[in-house]
C-alpha cells in the first residue's frame, strides 16, 4: 500500500521494548525528566535521549520546559488511549510479561489512564452510568443523556463548562486489564479531579495505583453500585 497512514513507523516507534517501557510509564498522565525516564526504563541517559528524540519527532510525546528542566509527556488522549488499547490486546492474547501477582491486583482494580480513571472499579461506574440510562453508548458511541447531566451535576461538575472544552466530552476507553469499557473524554477526566478533590480516592505517589480512602469506596459504591 503507497498511499494512507504508515502504521509500520508508528508500531516500529512504540513496538521497541525501550520506548514502549517510556510511554507506559508516561500512561499516568504526569511529565518526567528525561534522567526519570530513564531509571524508569532501565537504560543509560544517552540511550533514553536517543528514545525520546524520536518518540517526540514522531508527535508521540510533548517536550515541555519548566525553569532550566525538560519534562516529558504523551502528547495528547489520543496517543494514551492507542496504548491503553495496545495493552489490552496484548493482555487478550497471552503476552504479558510477568504472572500478575499482588501489586498487579491494585493495577487491575482503580489507576489513572491519562487523566481519568481505569480498572474495574471505572468499569463499574461506566456500567452502572450506562445501566441506569446516564450513559448512552452504541458500542464505541457514547454520549450523557438529560439524567445523565443532571446525575452529574449532583456530583458537583459542572456539565456546561466540560462541553465549552475543546474535546469530546465522553469518549469509550478499551481497559485493559478488564477488557471492557471504561470512561474518558472530558467527562471521565472531570470524575477523577472531582474523586480526588472530595477525597474519595489518592494517588499512589510515583505511581499509576489509585487508592480509595474508606470514606471514598463507601461514597463511590453509593454513587455507581
Amino acid at each position: 500500500m503507497r498511499q494512507g497512514p504508515d502504521i509500520s513507523r508508528i508500531a516500529a516507534l512504540i513496538g521497541d521494548p525501550t520506548r514502549a517501557n517510556i510511554l507506559s510509564v508516561l500512561l499516568g498522565g504526569q511529565a518526567l525528566t528525561a534522567r526519570e525516564l530513564a531509571e524508569a526504563a532501565g537504560v543509560s541517559a544517552a540511550t533514553a535521549s536517543d528514545h525520546l528524540k524520536q518518540l517526540t519527532e514522531a508527535g508521540l510525546l510533548w517536550p515541555r520546559k519548566q525553569g532550566r528542566h525538560r519534562f516529558f509527556a504523551l502528547a495528547d488522549e489520543q496517543v494514551a488511549q492507542a496504548l491503553e488499547t495496545l495493552a489490552g490486546l496484548a493482555a487478550t492474547r497471552g503476552h504479558m510479561r510477568t504472572q500478575p501477582g499482588p501489586n498487579d491486583a491494585a493495577l487491575r482494580e482503580a489507576r489513572v489512564c491519562y487523566d481519568h480513571m481505569a480498572g474495574a472499579a471505572a468499569v463499574r461506574m461506566f456500567d452502572s452510568l450506562a445501566g441506569r440510562g446516564f450513559l448512552v453508548v452504541s458500542r464505541e458511541s457514547v454520549g450523557l443523556s438529560a439524567e445523565g447531566a443532571g446525575f452529574i451535576a449532583g456530583l458537583g461538575i459542572d456539565t456546561t463548562a466540560l462541553t465549552a472544552l475543546r474535546r469530546p466530552m465522553c469518549r469509550v476507553c478499551l481497559d485493559w486489564s478488564e477488557r471492557r469499557s471504561h470512561l474518558a473524554g472530558a467527562l471521565g477526566a472531570a470524575l477523577l479531579v472531582r474523586f480526588q478533590a472530595q477525597g474519595w480516592v489518592r494517588r499512589v505517589e510515583d505511581s499509576r495505583h489509585i487508592r480509595f480512602t474508606p470514606p471514598g469506596l463507601r461514597a463511590f459504591s453509593a454513587a455507581f453500585g
